[in-house]
């Protein structure tokens, strides 16, 4: 986003973000506070939208990240030292009733940048340094804890194992093959550090056995 400084003439820019703490009311009426706007909108964790979000604020606490990216970044997550990542989640169970288990599949690993200087690519393209793919394991609704963080599985590949399958989704069984087994919350980030350095080696294939897909 240009600076008021590089800004063109008419150019609406947006004032810094302060963030929200919940207490604040909405004024002009008795419409309740911040807080109450977000037990409305998120008020289960299970949904596909939120759990998405859910596995970004995981990631994102896991690396030590500052802020959360805007909604029209490429990616998911910025770390620290500018490794873009891109989350992407599944799950095997819905907050609908099934028949059966859902297929598990991480898609959109592809896609069109924006910027609001030049609007959207012509091409989709592979926009993180490193995939992770972040999978709820739990298979009964009885099971089922939305807070319980020991039931997420992280499968982390490199950007370079990826692009190489030239695919826009993968199965769980081509995520192993790329990345090898999960790791838990308390290992993300060491194994998301491990894929971001080996973009910095020749060959750039840290995240897993080679592809095979």
């Amino acid at each position: 986003m240009p600076s008021d400084s590089t800004a063109p003439a008419n150019w609406h820019t947006p004032a810094e973000l302060v963030p929200l703490e919940g207490r604040e009311a909405f004024r002009g009426a008795d419409a309740g506070t911040v807080l109450d706007f977000w037990r409305y909108a998120m008020p289960d964790l299970r949904t596909n939208t939120t759990r998405g979000l859910l596995a970004e604020f995981l990631v994102h606490r896991a690396v030590g990240a500052v802020a959360r990216n805007t909604e029209w970044e490429a990616f998911d997550v910025l770390m620290p030292d500018g490794t873009r990542i891109e989350v992407k989640t599944s799950a095997y169970l819905q907050v609908w009733g099934q028949r059966r288990l859902s297929e598990i599949r991480f898609s959109r690993l592809r896609g069109r940048t924006w910027s609001p200087e030049a609007g959207e690519a012509a091409e989709q393209s592979y926009n993180a340094d490193v995939y992770v793919f972040a999978l709820h394991s739990a298979r009964t609704h009885a099971d089922y804890d939305p807070l319980d963080i020991g039931q997420w599985g992280f499968y982390v590949a490199s950007r370079a194992l990826v692009e190489a399958t030239g695919q826009a989704s993968l199965g769980l069984a081509s995520v192993r093959r790329l990345c090898g087994e999960p790791v838990a919350y308390e290992e993300l980030a060491s194994r998301i550090a491990t894929c971001a350095r080996s973009l910095l080696s020749p060959g750039g294939t840290a995240g897993g056995p080679t592809a095979d897909t």
